[in-house]
């Protein structure tokens, strides 16, 4: 598929492909038939018809001939946590026995049993650990991730699981955001002081990780077994002053405003969500803020109050669908399997999937001018597959028709 000696001035083009774009004004998936990519220096510079490519774009190009196979853009999971270390499986097993999310994390469970491993591991460890978990989403033609840090909940382990995130770009061809989401949960040492540690995460911890550049965006979980909305308020102010853009685990068990209080601060995203209201859903849509929405989490947990993905429509809100990939709640390595979930749980359409996971995910993650969709200009992130139609993605569960790969043109 890859070809060889491409030299500095010359382009690479995929050819005799079907494209689905998702270009911003395309109609439905933004479908070319008979369609050509060109890139170069990793830039798409151009794609569309192939009829219609400039023959100076052809001249000295190296040509991959796809044999009419489907091209989409590189997927995106816009929500994960990526970076822990070892698994959560006998809280599983409580859960099968009858215990509630709340429950298992009331009873010193949940996230605080994750922070425990991970700070006994060290940062190569974190890494060796998230490599086999990044190769999954990898295999599925992903191109981009996030990765939320949130299992150290001090500076020094918090700032470990940023710098690990950081250095899986170095080991692997794929985009890696971080998120820095000391506002998780309470860690033991804190003794139930939330606004104390609430200080901590706004003041010194948000301090170094924006002095260092570890960071992206700022998150949250806005819970009652969390952050209150006052809580979140002051982390939010905190990131803003530090020129950091929010994002927001909102409206997950309980609605405390968490959507409306995301869309005010103008957040990149809010997600969970399954406890949105009409004014939340209107305060996202009036912001531009992307509801992300995380089928995983609503099936490993077995939940039963859907997000409100037809008000989401109606209001006009942006979906994007991601893994959120963590070791308590939402063990998925397969965008692939997420999608189907987001069809199958929440009846989301191919088109709302598909584009969930690539111009919306973008969008999620302040990248919507970079990538994300079949554009000239945009980074040639590329997923080429063995299909007869989009429709494949989502319909089938563990088949993964991937056939090419293609990262920033290679």
């Amino acid at each position: 598929m890859m070809a060889g000696n491409q030299s500095a001035t010359s382009a690479r083009i995929w050819r005799n492909a079907r494209l689905a774009t998702l270009a911003e004004a395309a109609t439905g998936l933004g479908i070319v038939e008979n369609g050509a990519i060109a890139a170069r220096d990793g830039r798409i510079v151009f794609a569309g018809p192939e009829a219609d490519m400039p023959q100076a774009l052809r001249d000295g190009a190296d040509l991959i001939d796809c044999e009419g196979r489907w091209i989409t853009p590189g997927l995106i999971d816009c929500h994960t946590h990526l970076v822990h270390a070892g698994n959560r499986a006998n809280e599983f097993e409580m859960r099968l026995a009858g215990a509630t999310y709340e429950e298992v994390a009331r009873a010193g469970g949940g996230i605080v049993s994750s922070v425990k491993a991970l700070r006994a591991a060290s940062q190569s460890d974190l890494v060796a650990q998230t490599l086999p978990r990044l190769d999954a989403l990898v295999s599925e033609g992903v191109t981009t991730v996030e990765v939320k840090s949130g299992y150290g909940l001090d500076l020094d382990n918090e700032a470990k699981s940023l710098r690990a995130a950081r250095h899986l770009a170095e080991l692997r061809p794929v985009t890696v955001r971080t998120t820095f989401l000391g506002a998780h949960a309470l860690p033991p040492e804190a003794n139930g002081d939330k606004d104390a540690y609430i200080d901590l995460v706004a003041g010194p911890m948000l301090d170094r990780i924006a002095a260092e550049g570890l960071a992206d965006a700022v998150d949250g979980f806005c819970e009652g077994i969390a952050f209150s909305t006052a809580q979140i308020t002051r982390v939010f102010d905190a990131a803003r002053a530090k020129g950091l853009p929010v994002k927001l685990h909102a409206d997950q068990l309980s609605n405390l405003g968490g959507a409306a209080l995301a869309a005010h601060y103008g957040a990149l995203s809010a997600d969970h969500l399954e406890y949105t209201d009409d004014a939340g859903a209107a305060a996202m849509a009036a912001a531009g803020t992307v509801a992300v929405i995380l089928p995983g989490a609503f099936y490993f947990i077995r939940e039963t109050k859907k997000p409100p993905v037809e008000l989401f429509r109606r209001h006009g809100v942006r979906m994007a669908v991601a893994t959120d990939n963590n070791p308590g709640t939402s063990p998925l390595t397969s965008l692939l399997l997420t999608m189907n979930m987001a069809a199958t749980l929440f009846a989301m359409t191919v088109e709302e999937c598909l584009a969930g996971t690539t111009r919306e995910a973008a969008r999620a993650l302040g990248l919507r001018t970079e990538t994300g969709t079949l554009e000239k200009g945009k980074w040639a992130d590329l997923a080429i597959w063995d299909i007869e139609s989009p429709a494949e993605l989502v319909y089938r569960m563990g088949f993964n028709p991937l056939h090419a790969r293609i990262w920033r043109g290679k």
